[in-house]
């Protein structure tokens, strides 16, 4: 039978199991990297390791808008779980129960948005595509968690017949053979660049992007005793820039304006996103892009200059292959990563948007509009189409009509004719507000008789008499036109 100090063995090696292999409680971080946020929450160690950062403030509760902001989230289905489960750590932290069907929708388009910022409309950036899991052993001060079969680890542990350092050997042997669920994307980037290199001929500088969902070890001592971390998630888009060391500083400046101007781009408040210069350990470089929650600012990108550390460390020997062209030179480039967040993204837009106005519906004092004026662009919903009274097998084949041509035109559509529980219009606009559709097209018998609807803004609340012909090509403009600005 194992003795006390064999279980107490068992249960410290249990813990690093759960936390992630050789992971440490919290703290510790440089005092220059202060300023700094880094997905792995840890001083850069490995190849695939970003320099350290802070971890979320303490700050006191947000104001009774906050509260009618996450009523309004979890209502509208832009994020799921109870008000409980609904808290500014769990959604900073990544562990809760995910994004509700509205705010996949505003995720899939600020993912749209980034991608086609980053990639489609820029020469030399290259799509990339890793496993959520790496294989290979683990590294010293690797605290990423491990892929471990429940069942193999609990043969090993009902096994009573092994010493205390057997037991250790083996639980040790196991994770550091197993595989690891990826902290950021940075590692799979390095892994695709010598391929890549070809591609371009080896001419510097060039990027290769990605965006995926990447693991982190996230605190929870309510429902996680004994320090035991709690797997976090979220979903980053990145950017490795590899460039030669002569150009990097430009290209950082570079790629921190394009970052800032694009994240002001979408918000009513584009003052609310800030930069600040950080450093790391190592004395590295680097920026952080910050968004002023209601409770504070809070990191939503980094852009780090890295040099060619981890490019070297992951392609030890053969230096050759690494070398790109630089004019006349060969050089072993500098990687300049820029990651940003997505999920705290999509956070900062809803908080952006969401404003509390007077309700012209309504003659009640302190009765107030709530709405979310997100972008044109990130709206998960860009129209609303309802009928009003009149002969019901018309009108319905009238919205449904309408909703196919827009649908094939890229318009996405709330189909709320088919809805029949009655409402008001003032019902129907104080949903549509609050789910920030932009539009509400309502179909009417008039609409059989001459073809006009009623088209209502969501931004302005004004109602105006078009033609249903020509609703499709103003959606479009608008919609554009909204993208270009």
């Amino acid at each position: 039978m194992r003795s006390g100090a064999a279980v107490r063995a068992c249960q410290s090696v249990c813990r690093c199991l759960l936390s992630g292999f050789g992971g440490r409680a919290g703290g510790g971080q440089p005092e220059a990297a202060t300023e700094g946020w880094s997905p792995v929450g840890l001083p850069p160690r490995s190849h695939a390791e970003l320099p350290g950062g802070s971890e979320p403030r303490e700050a006191p509760d947000s104001a009774e808008g906050s509260e009618a902001l996450a009523e309004i989230c979890e209502r509208r289905h832009f994020l799921r779980g109870t008000k409980g489960q609904i808290s500014r750590e769990s959604l900073l932290s990544g562990c809760h129960p995910g994004v509700g069907p509205l705010g996949f929708e505003l995720r899939k388009n600020l993912a749209a948005e980034w991608w086609s910022s980053v990639v489609v409309f820029r020469e030399q950036v290259f799509p990339v595509d890793t496993p959520h899991h790496e294989l290979g052993p683990s590294l010293p001060g690797d605290s990423a968690f491990r892929l471990v079969s429940s069942e193999t680890l609990r043969e090993i542990l009902q096994d009573k017949e092994l010493s205390k350092e057997q037991l250790v050997e083996f639980l040790d042997s196991l994770l550091k053979t197993s595989g690891k669920l990826r902290e950021n994307l940075l590692h799979g980037a390095l892994e695709h660049y010598v391929k890549c290199l070809d591609l371009v001929n080896k001419r510097l500088p060039y990027g290769l992007a990605q965006i995926g969902v990447c693991f982190h070890p996230a605190s929870d001592t309510k429902q996680t005793p004994d320090g035991v971390k709690r797997i976090g998630e979220r979903t980053e888009a990145s950017l490795a820039w590899f460039t030669s060391a002569r150009t990097a500083s430009q290209w950082l400046d570079f790629w921190l304006r394009h970052r800032l101007l694009w994240w002001r781009k979408f918000a009513v408040s584009p003052s609310n996103f800030s930069s600040s210069d950080c450093e790391d350990g190592e004395g590295r470089k680097g920026s952080t892009l910050y968004y002023s929650f209601p409770w504070g600012r809070e990191p939503i990108e980094t852009l780090w200059n890295l040099g060619d550390r981890e490019l070297l460390h992951m392609y030890p020997g053969n230096v050759s292959q690494l070398h790109g062209r630089d004019g006349r030179k060969t050089v072993v480039p500098s990687v300049l990563y820029v990651n940003g967040d997505l999920d705290r993204g999509v956070l900062a837009y809803l908080c952006d948007s969401f404003q509390l106005t007077e309700n012209s519906f309504t003659r009640k004092k302190n009765i107030h509009r709530k709405v979310l004026k997100l972008h044109p662009c990130l709206a998960p919903i860009k129209v609303a189409l309802d009928m009003g009274r009149g002969p019901t097998v018309e009108l319905r084949q009238v919205c449904q009509g309408l909703y196919n041509e827009l649908l094939e035109n890229g318009i996405s559509v709330w189909p709320g004719y088919l809805e029949t529980a009655q409402s008001s219009l003032e019902q129907l606009y104080s949903k549509y507000d609050e789910m920030s559709i932009l539009f509400t097209i309502l179909i009417t018998e008039a609409t059989l008789e001459n073809g006009l609807i009623h088209l209502r803004s969501r931004d302005t609340t004004m109602k105006e008499v078009m033609h249903i012909s020509k609703i499709k090509d103003f959606l479009t403009k608008y919609i554009s036109s909204a993208k270009n600005v």
